[in-house]
């Protein structure tokens, strides 16, 4: 099949779109399909084989200047007024631009392509693809309602207004959702959400968890290094749960010698830096970002513990991650965690979501039992491997295009 797959921002190595992005499209192709990923700034690392149309945006959030304003000689267009706008009005943009400029593209070049797949945009432009005839289908990693409901939560005040106003754009995703016929999901729990959230009826939603490269994120030869953590996470975000965390890491560090990997990018002075400092804990902590997958699998697996804090996850490629590099996990019993993880105590400890006592003590007792760190790294690993491969996904994917495919030309019958 010719294949469109769509992505409005596919940041690699580190946030769940690059990474579905890039390891989907390599095994799509591996099955002999044709696979051209259209993706707006930040653009993704991709396999050969896989080609890569740049929808360029405006940018507005770029790491060294985000929300920036643009010259009024970079407007090109209405999409992109539209974008600066709603960016000046604090609303997000992205998601509704992007679906703009990727319909423009895609209606000139319909006869060049089997079915579009939509990659967590639910955005209006889409609409516009299915009456131009491409079949059309959408991943739903999770309903984004549950990062506004954390966010209200953080907040107080007139500060709900801005919240309120950023996610201003997920009334779209819902409009859009509901109208598309097929929609993938990663996990029961996100569909449950989805439902619930998104209003969309429940047989038109499909599981395929996510995979992992298990060449790449292996178990480790050398030794791991005595008392780190190791966690993957959007420093700034509450969803991810990092202050929790860190509180758990200061608690531990009144009794050991520990030291917390944060793979994230952390705002110069912002909550997670204010955090550490507040906590004592700088000579503890250390952050890395813009790393390659080889690379953050040696991170991984170079730790005698994996922590996924989050107070969320749709999925959770971090523990997906971790169980393959057979290194055992502390992780939230929140979302999808524990239905990837496994039951508690087999692969990962499971502790209640923002707890910073209860991860403390999990993480310690973890750290003074090697033989069941042992033991639960080999058995996160078994799972991984008969559970979790981007062949699978992409195949199950495959599956669900062709449905796509006979559903629109059942219509034009």
């Amino acid at each position: 099949m010719r294949i469109a797959l769509l992505s409005y921002r596919s940041k690699p190595h580190c946030g769940g779109q690059g990474v579905y992005v890039r390891n989907l499209s390599r095994e799509l192709v591996e099955l002999g399909h044709r696979v051209e990923v259209f993706s707006g700034p930040p653009y993704p690392d991709l396999d050969p084989g896989v080609e890569l149309t740049e929808v360029p945006s405006l940018d507005l959030y770029r790491d060294e200047d985000p929300f920036r304003t643009p010259h009024w000689r970079e407007l090109r267009d209405l999409t992109d007024v539209l974008e600066v706008a709603t960016m000046w009005s604090a609303g997000f943009p992205e998601p509704l631009t992007f679906s703009l400029r990727a319909a423009k593209l895609l209606r000139a070049r319909a006869s060049e392509f089997d079915v579009v797949h939509d990659n967590q945009c639910l955005g209006y432009g889409l609409l516009g693809l299915r009456r131009a005839g491409l079949p059309l289908v959408a991943t739903v990693h999770h309903p984004i309602t549950h990062d506004r409901r954390l966010e209200l939560d953080a907040v107080s005040g007139w500060r709900t207004l801005g919240v309120r106003r950023w996610y201003g754009f997920l009334r779209m995703q819902g409009r859009v959702a509901r109208r598309i016929p097929e929609l993938l999901t990663v996990s029961e729990s996100s569909a449950r959400d989805i439902v619930e959230d998104f209003d969309v009826a429940p047989e038109r939603l499909r599981v395929v968890p996510l995979g992992v490269d298990h060449e790449v994120f292996r178990p480790p030869e050398p030794p791991r290094v005595p008392g780190r953590i190791v966690a993957m996470a959007s420093a700034d975000t509450p969803l991810k749960g990092v202050g929790t965390l860190l509180e758990a890491v200061a608690k531990l560090r009144t009794e050991r010698e520990v030291e917390l990997v944060l793979v994230a990018s952390p705002t110069p002075g912002g909550p997670t830096d204010r955090l550490i400092d507040e906590l004592g804990i700088s000579g503890a902590v250390r952050t890395v970002s813009g790393i390659s997958d080889e690379e953050l699998a040696g991170l991984v697996g170079s730790a005698e513990i994996a922590c996924v804090p989050s107070l969320y996850e749709g999925f959770s490629l971090p523990t997906v991650e971790a169980m393959s590099c057979a290194t055992p996990l502390v992780a939230s019993r929140a979302g999808a965690i524990p239905e990837v993880a496994g039951p508690d105590g087999e692969c990962a400890d499971l502790v209640p979501p923002g707890d910073a006592e209860a991860l403390a003590g999990a993480l310690g007792r973890l750290f003074d039992d090697p033989e069941r760190r042992r033991r639960m790294g080999e058995n996160g690993r078994k799972r991984v491997l008969e559970k979790y491969s981007w062949a699978s996904v992409a195949a199950a994917t495959a599956e669900c295009y062709a449905e796509a495919e006979a559903e629109m030309a059942g219509n034009k019958c």
